[in-house]
């Protein structure tokens, strides 16, 4: 648990890993995404509450938008997958991969604890993983999803100003 510059202790909320498939003839795929936000107010230009998932007619017959705090980064993106999971097992098809999935509450707060985490399981949960996911991204327009491809290390810095 992290402690802050006053030398108080956080707990870290539970990462979810989840796992679904174990044909060694298909490829491994770990999805990552989280679902903390960052803080919201009605009077910051909302039209509904944040806190509040409200679906509006998009004008289209097939068109429904939401709106709540999340729905875009990244609670939507983590629930596309599992949507996905959901309608290959519906439809009785055969899984195309083994699926894994890390899912935190941790991300807008840097991942604190994250990368402990992943080294206590690299071993274990990660260790027939091919290929990674890091589903948490924007959509670029309404008809235009982000693709993020690659990604660079990050730096975390802790200031406190008296």
């Amino acid at each position: 648990s992290p402690q802050l510059p006053d030398g108080q202790v956080l707990p870290l909320p539970s990462v979810i890993l989840g796992e679904l498939g174990k044909d060694p003839q298909n490829a491994t795929v770990c999805f990552y995404g989280h679902v903390d936000v960052q803080p919201a107010k009605k009077e910051d230009g909302w039209n509904t509450d944040p806190y509040t998932l409200t679906e509006i007619d998009g004008g289209h017959l097939f068109i429904r938008n939401l709106y709540g705090r999340g729905a875009t980064d990244n609670k939507g993106p983590v629930l596309a997958w599992i949507n996905a999971v959901e309608t290959f097992r519906a439809l009785q098809l055969a899984m195309p991969v083994n699926f894994k999935f890390v899912i935190e509450g941790m991300e807008e707060a840097g991942s604190l604890g994250l990368e402990k985490l992943l080294e206590e399981e690299n071993q274990s949960f990660f260790s027939d993983v091919d290929y990674i996911v890091i589903s948490d991204n924007l959509w670029l327009s309404n008809k235009k999803p982000a693709l993020t491809y690659g990604s660079r290390g990050n730096a975390c810095f802790c200031v406190e100003v008296k």
